[in-house]
């Protein structure tokens, strides 16, 4: 069975040339163009294709709204952003939406059907300047917890990582129970975490 695609895209050259090299491969076809939102919102739940390419600023709407507005409607549809923005609060937004994928215009024709493709298997294509910024955030998101934590509360983790029980800590540090257990409910908060495991796992992974 060939995959069926929609494309989302203003650009009426680029949405062209997108459905002239997916309609020359053997696994795919389009089914769909719309070069504005309110025409796509209207019409892509009936069409339910396995993939939508999906352009951010599209002329009367972003196509992030579009996701949002369709994504429970179409659970089984794939949506790949298709854009030449790169800031992360637009790559974010999409991610949150429910795309699965997001790549920048210029990719090369291959990328773009290999996405696809990979998107059906239940892959996250992403350009690689995109891919390193998703990284970066979350390398970011885990630092700063590291950061906000005290000096006396990485003292108590560290106990914890060496299999003390709450008294020991208590017992090694001089401070009561209480206090043990208040330090310890900051770390899940800063961390993000709400066991004591995924503390120690968070910890361990910061020293290496």
């Amino acid at each position: 069975m060939s995959i069926s695609i929609a494309i989302v895209e203003d650009e009426k050259n680029y949405n062209n040339a997108l459905k002239k090299v997916i309609n020359y491969q053997n696994d795919m076809k389009v089914v769909a163009q719309f070069f504005d939102g309110s025409e796509a919102l209207k019409k892509l739940a009936d069409l339910s294709p396995d993939v939508v390419m999906m352009d951010i600023q599209l002329p009367d709407m972003l196509g992030i709204e579009i996701i949002e507005k369709l994504k429970k409607q179409m659970p089984g549809t794939q949506f790949i952003m298709c854009t030449s923005f790169e800031d992360d609060e637009k790559i974010f937004n999409s991610l949150k939406a429910g795309a699965v994928g997001y790549l920048i215009k210029g990719e090369s024709m291959d990328k773009i059907l290999t996405s696809i493709r990979d998107a059906c298997q239940g892959g996250a294509p992403m350009s690689f300047s995109i891919a390193r910024r998703v990284l970066s955030h979350f390398e970011k998101k885990e630092v700063k917890g590291f950061e906000e934590i005290t000096e006396r509360e990485i003292e108590v983790l560290e106990l914890l990582a060496q299999g003390c029980l709450y008294k020991e800590i208590a017992d090694k540090k001089c401070i009561s129970i209480d206090t043990v257990k208040k330090h310890v409910g900051n770390i899940y908060r800063k961390l993000h975490v709400s066991n004591k495991v995924e503390a120690i796992n968070k910890f361990n992974h910061f020293k290496k």
